[in-house]
């Protein structure tokens, strides 16, 4: 292959990757490599670093591309790197013409020592208002389950989140386009879809109309019949819409599953953050989504360690998970971004953070096992993802064997093995 892709980061990076390939391809990029990186985290940037340099050293003939949120965020830095050849926008990365013009600059290039000023191809990620949309053969191909992205950056600022600087400010994709990807992709025998975005509950804002992500959702749901199972990623409960309550209750094809971006169980650490929710009404939340639909799984997001936080506020994160019934945890320490607010708050000391995010996942296993427990002589429709694993409907792991990658099948669990469900 001609152009290797490294992913860091979150889903809607991997999603992003492919596009990314091949867009390089179409270009004629030849012997490069793209990093596309991820700037949540100070672990994740100093890993696409020391990947840049594993990399030029096992292939120096290689070329070397980095985008990304960190990418857009520390284009200098990387552009500094004696490895690197060329530092490509967030934005840009979705775009040929950012392509066709990283070929004429890397041929350009290929006998001279380029300044680091030259490298960097990063447009104002600010001053983006529409989406540039990935081609619909940028190769989902042989995946069970394709991802639609509908929407892409982040209007709000998190005193944590560097995000919004990477990615810009929300902006969505048209309700007609987003329901003919999902059309497309179902004629190519995808039976999952998932939609995606960066902050996926503020969908439509920026659109005539302001549509909402519920709107969005009955639209696909009643113009693609064909398609077996609709899921929704990563949303800000405060946001939710009637429209998509409405569905959750309703609406066997959209998926029994929830990631919520809670991030904390305590209201002064919530408002230092700056979200938009309080314990109490993700609680309520959570409460009103399973009366509608009893056997919904969720997930959720939640931050150890931020600035300030003490003992009791970090046990009312752990109460959080059996409070609102959480499933499938993404525990998480904090990690100073410079320059964002809480940067300067008074700082956590490393190692209790590490401590309480150890604790905070012992806690999300526990869960997950009373889940998996709960399952056993359930019969599920799982979608086969593997040769080896599939999901059932409320996103839970199943180990399997001898099953068809990209068929759903109707399964009953047998047991678990505390990480998976077994048939």
């Amino acid at each position: 292959m001609s152009v290797e892709v490294v992913t860091f980061g979150c889903r809607l990076n991997a999603f992003e990757s492919e596009a990314v390939r091949f867009e390089a391809e179409r270009a004629g990029l030849v012997d490069a490599i793209v990093i596309n990186s991820c700037a949540v985290t100070n672990e994740a940037v100093a890993q696409a670093r020391q990947s840049i340099r594993r990399l030029k050293r096992e292939r120096p003939s290689a070329r070397i591309v980095v985008t990304g949120c960190a990418a857009q965020t520390q284009a200098q830095m990387f552009a500094d790197m004696a490895e690197v050849d060329r530092v490509v926008g967030n934005d840009d990365k979705m775009r040929s013409e950012a392509w066709l013009n990283t070929r004429a600059a890397l041929d350009g290039a290929r006998n001279v020592d380029a300044a680091a000023s030259d490298k960097i191809a990063v447009s104002d990620i600010m001053a983006v208002r529409r989406m540039a949309l990935p081609r619909l053969d940028a190769s989902q191909k042989g995946l069970p389950r394709a991802f639609v992205q509908v929407q892409n950056g982040c209007d709000h600022r998190c005193t944590f989140c560097i995000i919004p600087f990477g990615r810009g400010n929300s902006r969505s994709v048209p309700v007609a386009s987003a329901v003919a990807q999902v059309r497309a992709l179902v004629e190519h025998g995808h039976p999952e879809i998932v939609l995606t975005g960066v902050d996926l509950t503020s969908y439509g804002a920026d659109l005539e109309g302001a549509p909402k992500l519920g709107q969005l959702t009955r639209r696909i749901l009643r113009e693609v019949p064909e398609l077996k199972r609709l899921r929704i990623s990563s949303v800000d409960s405060i946001e939710v819409d009637h429209d998509l309550l409405d569905l959750i209750a309703d609406n066997d094809r959209l998926m029994p599953h929830l990631h919520l971006s809670l991030q904390s169980g305590d209201d002064l650490i919530l408002k230092r953050m700056k979200r938009r929710h309080s314990r109490q009404q993700a609680i309520d939340f959570c409460n009103e989504v399973r009366r509608l639909r009893p056997d919904i799984a969720f997930g959720a997001d939640i931050i150890a360690g931020f600035p300030t936080e003490t003992e009791d506020m970090f046990c009312r994160s752990l109460d959080l998970v059996e409070e609102c019934g959480l499933s499938l945890l993404h525990a998480f320490p904090y990690s100073l971004r410079p320059g964002t607010p809480a940067s300067r708050m008074p700082q956590v000391e490393g190692g209790l953070i590490k401590e309480r995010a150890a604790r905070l996942r012992a806690k999300g296993d526990a869960a997950l096992r009373r889940r998996l427990k709960s399952e056993i002589g359930a019969t599920r429709d799982v979608l086969i993802e593997s040769a080896t694993q599939g999901r059932t409907q409320h996103f839970l792991p199943v180990a399997i064997g001898g099953e068809t990658p990209g068929t759903v099948r109707r399964l009953t669990m047998a047991g678990h093995d505390g990480a998976r469900l077994v048939v």
